[in-house]
């Protein structure tokens, strides 16, 4: 039994906390798992880090979360862009903070040190996680760090000037896909009250070279482009400052109006609320074919467990059946639907939040619309 294709039976442990209580009843058995993503397309491996430097991929394989799984391991954690072949050692590794500040400082990861702390679990999410057949560049980590508030409290920023460049290590070398240079403009209102913080360790151990060692700026509930790596920078600077190059590239995918010149005009680079399948799972309770696709949620301004479901264009959207409510924002959490198809075929599966206040830009744009084919009902 191929791994993808079937889940071992120790994980069913996990997937029963994803059932109703009584949804099991003696006899009952996982017969195995369909195939999620589009006709055509092939998914990437999984797990290995694919080219280099700036050109790199790692992506997650998210058909294996469970409850007990929801925390990545390092190793399986995707990776967007690799380590510059150039990096600089971290021994003497500089922080320099300047700009507009009355104290302007350089520290080392010695005199940083008192400042890192547990910071809790977060998700990051690549703003270009556009493959619909696992959408695997994305993963939760858990993070120790120094918040922004500390360090920019130390240098004293000057009167009105409210934003913070963070600008890290970058690739040189050319790519297809990407523009050298790793930075981005904030406000600091946003930084502070965000939480954001400098990253050194990551689920209990320090960063590893391809996750931004020795630093890496993490900003709760934003996209990857915002969490530079390699942090060796950061600068207070007025409302006049151009948006950097890196801002250019990223604004459409970060829902920019267009790609405004200047920093301030860049709104923040927040999740929405979205949700998409990870596995359909495929079951015989009780001699007959139940089909049961879970999933996860993430994202978005407050918790909420809203969540509706549509098999095919002519079918409407129905609650999906087991949908906790969210503890909290800053990761995902699973979701699972028990579904009879009506006939074989192919199936694109969708989701919506069923709340009009809240922001769903791409989950209403079709993003993450799931394929399936059923080959037996």
């Amino acid at each position: 039994m191929k791994r993808r294709t079937f889940l071992s039976w120790s994980t069913l442990v996990g997937l029963q906390a994803l059932l109703p209580t009584s949804a099991l009843q003696p006899g009952d058995r996982l017969v195995g798992t369909m195939p999620l993503g589009r006709q055509g397309r092939r998914a990437p491996p999984f797990g290995t880090l694919l080219s280099s430097g700036i050109n790199a991929r790692l992506f997650t394989d998210l058909s294996t979360l469970t409850p007990a799984t929801l925390v990545t391991a390092t190793d399986r954690f995707f990776v967007r862009t690799a380590h510059p072949r150039a990096l600089p050692a971290a021994a003497g590794w500089p922080i320099r903070i300047g700009g507009l500040v009355e104290h302007a400082q350089s520290l080392s990861l010695t005199t940083l040190a008192p400042l890192v702390k547990p910071m809790g679990a977060h998700l990051l999410e690549c703003s270009g996680n556009a493959d619909p057949t696992n959408f695997g560049l994305m993963s939760v980590a858990r993070w120790d760090g120094a918040p922004i508030a500390a360090l920019l409290a130390r240098a004293q920023p000057r009167q009105g000037a409210g934003r913070v460049l963070v600008s890290g290590v970058d690739d040189p070398d050319p790519s297809p896909t990407s523009i050298p240079g790793a930075s981005w403009i904030f406000s600091r209102e946003h930084l502070e009250r965000g939480g954001a913080f400098l990253a050194t360790r990551m689920n209990g151990s320090p960063l590893t070279a391809d996750h931004g060692a020795p630093l890496r700026l993490v900003v709760p509930g934003w996209y990857g482009c915002t969490w530079i790596k390699w942090v060796n920078q950061i600068d207070v600077v007025d409302d006049e400052a151009p948006a950097t190059s890196q801002m250019a590239e990223f604004a459409q995918r970060t829902h920019q109006n267009g790609s405004p010149t200047l920093a301030r005009d860049f709104i923040p680079a927040t999740l929405d609320h979205a949700a998409t399948p990870v596995r359909i799972e495929k079951w015989s309770m009780q001699g007959k074919l139940v089909y049961r696709v879970v999933g996860i949620l993430w994202g978005g301004s407050r918790p909420t467990n809203a969540l509706l479901i549509r098999f095919g264009r002519d079918e409407p959207f129905v609650p999906v059946d087991h949908c906790p409510m969210p503890a909290s924002i800053a990761t995902w959490t699973l979701w699972s639907h028990q579904w009879r198809p009506k006939a074989p075929g192919s199936y694109l599966i969708r989701l919506r939040i069923d709340d009009p206040t809240l922001t769903t830009r791409r989950l209403d744009s079709g993003f993450y619309v799931r394929e399936t084919i059923i080959d037996e009902v």
